[in-house]
């Protein structure tokens, strides 16, 4: 399966009797799926199938659908003035004139008014009706693929980005555990000289004991564990990156991972290397994590 990203936009247009059609659709991320529809007026009958097929293409995501209905060619109709309204208007114009002293109405101001100029009624037949609800669901289904498209190519581009993010994260983990402050060695020394320290500092220290909890500090500090768990994580969000589909939670479970992973080994950690690498990996995660809330 392919990666997903949750942001995407697409357009589909038809025409069908001299009624064009235009569809619209944008998503960015959620947390589950939330439709906002915009439809004309009289169009509601259609909500209810656009937000099926929406639901059924996408797993996550804050959808707009937009759709545009107007009239084309000479045959389109042709607006009617409502007389009525016009002529109660004109006299309420020219009132204010005479009573108030404010500039005479202009024709153009007159048939701007809302409800002077309205749209001839069509006759429209349910045979009409059913072939004009079709071709507006064709073209919203080809906005749907074409949205698909759009999110797939975003998607393909976020997963580079994390794969990425994923090597950069496996060479600080194999950084930390080749570095030579791990070493038994090394541990020991910087042990002996920390005891040798509180040694002079207080003659009164039991020796013995002092080299008991030194023993047992560096065993609390041992970070073997912690990348031996990176290595898991590190391999899993492979698998989940090349498994693809709607992954975007489980990798986002994932950085919660590595990021409490990577507190762990700064925790823990009695070299300066050691905490330098964790910091280094706590901004791999971050930025991990940032690209992964992009993913369906």
């Amino acid at each position: 399966m392919i990666l997903q990203s949750m942001t995407g936009f697409s357009r589909a247009t038809g025409e069908i009797d001299g009624t064009s059609i235009a569809w619209e659709l944008k998503s960015v991320n959620g947390k589950t799926i939330e439709v906002r529809l915009r439809l004309p007026p009289g169009y509601e009958r259609l909500e209810q199938g656009v937000r099926q097929a929406l639901q059924k293409s996408f797993a996550r995501g804050n959808f707009q659908a937009t759709l545009t209905i107007g009239r084309v060619g000479v045959g389109g109709a042709q607006p009617v003035i409502n007389e009525a309204l016009l002529k109660d208007l004109a006299g309420l114009a020219k009132r204010l004139q005479e009573q108030f002293g404010t500039a005479p109405a202009s024709a153009d101001g007159l048939l701007a008014l809302r409800g002077v100029l309205e749209p001839s009624e069509l006759q429209e037949t349910e045979e009409a009706r059913a072939g004009l609800d079709a071709a507006i669901l064709s073209a919203f289904d080809r906005a749907v693929v074409e949205l698909g498209k759009a999110r797939q190519v975003e998607g393909e581009a976020t997963g580079a980005v994390l794969r990425g993010h994923i090597d950069t994260i496996e060479g600080l983990v194999a950084r930390a555990e080749a570095d030579p402050s791990r070493e038994p060695a090394s541990i020991r020394a910087r042990l002996a000289e920390q005891v040798a320290l509180l040694m002079d500092a207080s003659a009164g220290l039991d020796e013995s004991r002092l080299h008991m909890e030194a023993a047992f500090l560096a065993t609390k500090a041992d970070i073997r564990e912690e990348i031996d768990r990176l290595k898991t994580h590190v391999a899993s969000g492979r698998a989940l990156l090349a498994a693809g589909g709607p992954v975007g939670r489980k990798l986002d479970f994932l950085a919660q991972e590595f990021n409490r992973e990577s507190n762990t080994l700064c925790s823990k950690s009695n070299a300066a290397a050691i905490t330098a690498i964790g910091l280094e990996l706590k901004a791999v995660v971050d930025q991990f994590r940032e690209q992964v809330q992009n993913l369906e």
